[in-house]
């Protein structure tokens, strides 16, 4: 992953709202949740839930399918976890250089 699409993950992640509707999406798995549902489990207004998903949709966090009048919606696991594993990568770094050191 570049610099700037981690960033843009990370940015898309970065209201209370949108880490909701994340976490109801990650909570409902791999079948995903109608924007329906999501709205019935967030209590976020149609208008704003749909202004939310489209820009997490954008940067890559959410999957989006639309199957007639209705937008299946599901988390995508694997640019999270990728996600993750990059802000993680680097754990501890410093300190065990300094353990090194000080050894």
């Amino acid at each position: 992953m570049d610099w700037a699409e981690v960033a843009s993950g990370f940015s898309a992640m970065g209201s209370d709202a949108r880490l909701q509707v994340l976490r109801v999406l990650v909570r409902a798995g791999t079948d995903g949740l109608s924007v329906n549902q999501i709205q019935t489990r967030t209590g976020i207004a149609p208008s704003t839930l749909a202004h939310h998903l489209k820009f997490m949709a954008a940067a890559g966090l959410i999957e989006q399918e639309k199957t007639g009048r209705t937008i299946q919606n599901w988390a995508a696991l694997d640019h999270l976890e990728a996600l993750a594993a990059f802000i993680l990568s680097e754990c501890c770094a410093d300190a065990d250089k300094k353990a090194a050191n000080d050894g």
